[in-house]
């Protein structure tokens, strides 16, 4: 199983649906595509040493995560704050090309960046989760100065395939358009 496929196995839909006014096969569809934008937002972000530090350094201050989200716990602010910060002035490109590609899900952009608001703080601490596990069984767990490999590690393994990325998908698509947009990082 995929990260994707594993994260999207752990989000409410009903509560997602509920935020957003749309219903839950459109939350999970449009979940299903914002998921893979975020991962490689991220590994974007992590392929330079201060991006991975950064992404660490958040990855920090969120609990992993254990069984399915609570959206009551989500921090939507902090969500929108860590968009900020994965996607930087490419922002509102991913958002609008991300919205564009969910027309079928009937999201706007208006509920596309909510969504991503939503998804973000999930993510992290799904990823602080597998970053725990790896850090432990490989270090006992010391982050010494194998913390940006692992995180590089986890993230580049955690676009490897899945429900968005299979057969020229949306996910294939946002993974190409989101590389043109953000090059090795957001800089």
């Amino acid at each position: 199983m995929s990260d994707v496929d594993d994260l999207l196995g752990q989000l409410p839909f009903d509560q997602i649906a509920d935020e957003l006014g749309v219903t839950p096969d459109q939350a999970r569809a449009a979940s299903a595509q914002a998921l893979p934008a975020l991962l490689h937002g991220l590994a974007a972000n992590a392929d330079d040493e201060a991006g991975a530090a950064s992404i660490g350094e958040a990855l920090g201050q969120h609990a992993p995560l254990q069984g399915t989200a609570d959206l009551g716990r989500v921090d939507t602010a902090d969500g929108a704050k860590i968009v900020g910060h994965v996607f930087g002035d490419n922002a509102d490109a991913v958002v609008d090309q991300l919205a564009g590609t969910q027309q079928a899900a009937g999201l706007s952009p208006d509920l596309t960046r909510k969504l991503l608001s939503i998804l973000a703080p999930i993510v992290l601490s799904y990823l602080a989760g597998k970053l725990t596990g790896k850090l432990t069984g490989k270090l006992g767990g010391k982050a010494g100065g194998i913390g940006a490999t692992v995180l590089q590690e986890i993230l580049k393994g955690s676009l490897g395939g899945g429900s968005a990325d299979k057969g020229g998908s949306a996910g294939d698509i946002l993974g190409d358009l989101l590389g043109g947009l953000l090059g090795r990082g957001r800089r």
